[in-house]
Parts: C-alpha cells; sequence; structure tokens
C-alpha cells in the first residue's frame, strides 16, 4: 500500500516520507479500512515535533488517528457483514503505530463507527478526536440540558463540535470567538450568543459574558486553560464546572481560592485514555446530532498524500479556523 510515515521526529519536510509498505491485515476484534481521508489534529503533528518530549514511541510511525472509509476486511470474531460499511475512525494511532495516512489502516472494531452515506468521508474524518473530546468536555460534570454552557473558543474543532453537542443535548450555548469569520462559522454551528474577544479587554470579555449570563455560567469547555481561567473563574456560577483539554503554559497557575469560595470543579482530559463507553457514547450522539441537521466542521483545506508534509506545516501555521484533511 501507499502510506506516509517517519521514523524520526522533526520538521515535516525533513522526516515525513511517503512510499510502498505492506498492507496491514486484522487480526481478532478487528478491522481493515480503505481510507479515501485522513483527518490532521494538532496532535499528530505535535506527535511528530516531539512537543511533548517522550520520544518515538515506535520505529516507525504512519501519523493521524481519525480517518473514514469503507471497511474491506474483517478478522476473526467480527461480523463478515461489516466488509463494505461506510466508517469513520477514531485512536488508529493512539498507542499504535499506524494511523490513517495511508491506503489502509487497521483498527478495533469498536473504533471503526458506521458512517451515512449521508455524510462524506472527509466529514467522516475529521469527527475522531475533535468530536469525542468535545463530548466528553460538555458531559463529564453531568446534564447540560436547561443549563448555561460557555465554550471558549467555539470555531476551534474541539470547540465547534462542543457547541453543537451542547445545544444538541438541550444547553444554552455561549461561545468566544476572535474573527467576524469565526463568528459565522459558530453561529452556524449552533451557538446562541457570541462575545468576539478580538480588540476588547479581558474584563470587557468578562463584562460581555456577565451580561449574557447574569447568574454566571453553568459550565465551561476551555480550549485555553492557562490564558483564561482568570476570566473563567468571574464568570462561573455558584458550584460550577470547567473541563479544559488544552493549555499553552504546562504548569499554568490558577486563582485557587476563589475558585474554592465557588466550589468550583475542574476536569482535565486526555481522549486518548477516555473510557471506552465514553468513546461510544460520543460517537453515537456524534453520529445522531449530524443525522438532525448539525453541520459538522468547517473543512478549511485539502491535500494529497504526496503533499503530506505540505498538508501539516498548514495545521502548523494556523493560518485560519476549519480542518485539513488528506485525501487518499
Amino acid at each position: 500500500m501507499k502510506a506516509a510515515w517517519y521514523e524520526n521526529q522533526g520538521p515535516a519536510k525533513e522526516v515525513i516520507v511517503v512510499g510502498e509498505m505492506p498492507d496491514p491485515q486484522p487480526e481478532r476484534g478487528e478491522v481493515r479500512i480503505r481510507i479515501s481521508a485522513s483527518g490532521i489534529n494538532p496532535g499528530d503533528v505535535k506527535k511528530r515535533q516531539d512537543t511533548f518530549g517522550s520520544g518515538m514511541p515506535f520505529p516507525r510511525v504512519i501519523p493521524h488517528s481519525d480517518g473514514a472509509g469503507i471497511i474491506d476486511r474483517v478478522g476473526e470474531s467480527v461480523p463478515g457483514s461489516r466488509v463494505g460499511e461506510r466508517v469513520w475512525c477514531f485512536g488508529a494511532q493512539s498507542y499504535r503505530p499506524f494511523g490513517t495516512a495511508a491506503e489502509y489502516t487497521v483498527v478495533p472494531s469498536g473504533n471503526a463507527v458506521p458512517l451515512s452515506a449521508k455524510v462524506s468521508f472527509e466529514q467522516g474524518a475529521c469527527l475522531g478526536i475533535p468530536g469525542i473530546t468535545a463530548h466528553r468536555a460538555v458531559h463529564i460534570a453531568g446534564p447540560v440540558d436547561g443549563r448555561t454552557v460557555l465554550v471558549q473558543g467555539g470555531a476551534g474543532a474541539v470547540g465547534l463540535c462542543a457547541v453543537g453537542l451542547a445545544r444538541h443535548a438541550g444547553a444554552h450555548v455561549i461561545a468566544t470567538v476572535r474573527s467576524e469569520r469565526d463568528e459565522w462559522v459558530v453561529k452556524q454551528g449552533g451557538a446562541h450568543e457570541i462575545v468576539r474577544t478580538d480588540g476588547i479587554s479581558a474584563d470587557e470579555v468578562v463584562e460581555r459574558l456577565r451580561s449574557l449570563a447574569p447568574q454566571g455560567m453553568d459550565h465551561i469547555v476551555e480550549v485555553a486553560f492557562h490564558a483564561n481561567i482568570t476570566t473563567d473563574e468571574k464568570v462561573l456560577a455558584q458550584g460550577g464546572s470547567l473541563a479544559t483539554y488544552a493549555s499553552g503554559d504546562p504548569e499554568p497557575s490558577i486563582p485557587f481560592w476563589p475558585l474554592v469560595f465557588k466550589n468550583i470543579r475542574l476536569f482535565f482530559l486526555g481522549s486518548d485514555d477516555f473510557p471506552a463507553q465514553a468513546k461510544a457514547t460520543a460517537a453515537a450522539e456524534l453520529n445522531e446530532a449530524l443525522d438532525r441537521g448539525w453541520p459538522g466542521l468547517e473543512i478549511a483545506e485539502r491535500f494529497p498524500l504526496n503533499s503530506i508534509a505540505e498538508a501539516h506545516e498548514w495545521v502548523e501555521s494556523r493560518r485560519q479556523s476549519g480542518r485539513v484533511v488528506v485525501t487518499i
């Protein structure tokens, strides 16, 4: 099969190779997917860069955990009826060496989720890590029906999924964005109200958020814990909760006593290690939201497999919101 891989970490154009490898074969409980589209997440780029200093987990890595395509072969104990099924997948390169940047990938059967014929493979390839992280971030503190949920960074991949899933679950959804374009994207994604943070001070952000939710936010989904925790504390309701999945500072300071006096619950989320049932529930509810008209994630750019290094550089540059996919 044709595949992209790296055997050393570093800049994309220096370490990523595109070439031929043997076709993978599914083992017991696994399915093989002929990949049509491979989604790139920031975590895929960081693994290749060795941002977290963990080194190479395997001698050779095919990047990307998320993808979509058609099951063409199944391993022992998997029903043969799954052959020919349109699916999106997650976790292909989570504690595994070979992800979706290839003509074929092999994943546990439960990681291959049915994909409606109404949803494109490219859209399916974007759902995995962002969608499952967003679902966990929205629901980890309990039901959100009738509650006010703030999504910080609503135009990001996780943020946009969180907006759609929170609204789907009956929450009143407020989101922050940085630009007029992002405001439009998030409004289409389901936010009831939006606060643009570009060009205004942190105090003004707090004032605008408080005007939209005078009783405080019941729950916050947070993309930039280091930068926003002080703002979050000021707008959270008594007994509120916050779920965060990213921070620009690995050792952020927090307003400890104000959080204590409000009895705030903090949740720190790493998607690779969510419980299996939480991932399955998230996948089912993502499909349900799509079936009910949620538009999913905006795709900003597409690259062929031969241009995967340029695709990684595009993600690194963060030129605009929206997902990047590699087409196989």
